[in-house]
């Protein structure tokens, strides 16, 4: 209006007026078109109760209008930061059979509570000089649990279906712990299980078969300090190792084993009884399902020493941590040096993805040669750490975080096999 004054008063001064009144008449339109919005009468959310961390969560919001001529409707929806970062949603509405629908979807970023206090609301009236806003508070809850979704793929369900493990307790005649047979020699045997003193009688090769070990002892232990807190390709690294754990521990429990989870930070935070079921998975996964996040350094000395107190049987130890420098890895090294006394340990740690793209990266100037080179000196001193506990007897399994739980399948598979916890 201000353009249109001017112009007004510098043709017809006397008409000065004119100006204040287009103005008291533009506020009028734009109320009448505000009121002629139409009112909301009732809006709704649909979310599920549950949700796993990195797995994509549809929302639905709903919404009744009272004779609105909107064409569309904008609505934003206050998330927890669990859910998505920056904590908002927004979203377009459109005019349904039944209502204003609108749809989007989120993938949770942290496991735990993540609520939905309340929503916005925001439309236009016929003329689009007005504009309505209404906000409802919600009471909505997702809980955002670990991520269980390698258990429904069918690479794994495939694998159960067809490998020696089973729900029916069978004996079963292989690479084992029990002496059980002898059988002839076959390609691709292990040459470990000829019997030569049985060969030379029978005047042919001869191997050795073993009923597979069962009622194995299994501890998860996971780090939940600060380095196992940080982001590995959007997911903190303690979400990943969970999965691989939960994964592995489905897999032992089909096979008769014992299982139990150990967590721990500055202190141990989580100790469950050994599980020995299927049915009695959700034991271990309400147990992950409340690790939280640590911004602090673990207490590798404290947290070992109680889980070995636990212990009173030789068990398989899988521990899931990180570390940043040697320095702070001495600690642990001492540590797991001490569990490798009387368990089987596997140590489990993701690549760091990081490091390597620099490494591998083109340089373009003398700053990309210098990140390179420093780079490249962390990652070796990080082989450094893992040489040493390979020579103390431990099994270290070291992959990218998209293959983490089928290498520790592998390494649990092959703890088996061997017969080594027995």
């Amino acid at each position: 209006m201000a353009p249109l004054a001017l112009v007004i008063a510098a043709r017809v001064p006397a008409a000065w007026v004119l100006a204040p009144a287009l103005a008291g008449a533009l506020l009028v339109l734009v109320a009448l078109d505000a009121l002629f919005a139409g009112r909301l009468a009732d809006v709704r959310v649909i979310a599920p109760a549950d949700a796993e961390v990195g797995q994509a969560v549809r929302l639905t919001v709903l919404a009744d209008f009272e004779r609105t001529t909107a064409r569309r409707i904008e609505a934003a929806l206050a998330l927890d930061p669990r859910l998505i970062d920056g904590g908002r949603l927004a979203l377009t509405l459109k005019q349904g059979p039944d209502a204003w629908e609108g749809e989007a979807e989120v993938s949770p970023v942290r496991r735990g509570p993540g609520a939905i206090p309340a929503i916005w609301l925001r439309w236009n009236g016929p003329l689009g000089l007005g504009q309505r806003i209404a906000q409802r508070p919600l009471d909505l809850t997702v809980r955002v649990r670990p991520d269980l979704s390698p258990l429904r793929s069918g690479e794994l369900q495939l694998f159960l279906r067809d490998a020696d493990l089973g729900q029916v307790a069978r004996r079963i005649r292989g690479a084992g712990a029990e002496f059980e047979a002898l059988a002839d020699y076959e390609p691709g045997m292990d040459r470990r299980r000829i019997d030569w003193k049985s060969s030379a009688r029978h005047a042919r090769l001869v191997a050795r078969e073993y009923e597979t070990e069962r009622n194995t002892q299994i501890v998860f232990a996971l780090d939940c300090g600060q380095t196992m807190c940080e982001p590995v390709a959007g997911l903190a690294r303690i979400d990943r190792a969970i999965t691989a754990a939960l994964t592995t521990a489905w897999v032992a429990l089909k096979g008769q084993d014992r299982i139990a989870l150990f967590g721990f930070a500055a202190r141990p935070l989580v100790a469950t009884p050994f599980v020995a079921a299927p049915r009695d998975f959700h034991r271990l996964q309400d147990a992950a399902a409340s690790l939280d996040y640590h911004a602090e350094e673990p207490n590798f000395t404290l947290a070992l020493a109680t889980l070995a107190a636990r212990l009173k049987r030789r068990s398989l130890v899988v521990v899931f941590s990180d570390f940043t420098d040697p320095t702070s890895a001495e600690l642990m090294i001492e540590n797991v040096g001490r569990l490798v006394e009387r368990h089987v340990v596997l140590f489990v740690v993701m690549e760091d993805a990081e490091l390597s793209g620099i490494v591998t990266a083109m340089p373009e100037d003398l700053d990309d040669v210098a990140q390179a080179v420093t780079a490249d000196a962390l990652l070796r001193q990080r082989q450094q750490v893992l040489q040493r506990l390979r020579r103390l007897g431990v099994r270290v399994v070291e992959a990218p975080h998209e293959t983490i739980g089928l290498r520790l399948l592998d390494a649990y598979l092959s703890v088996k096999r061997r017969g080594l916890v027995g």
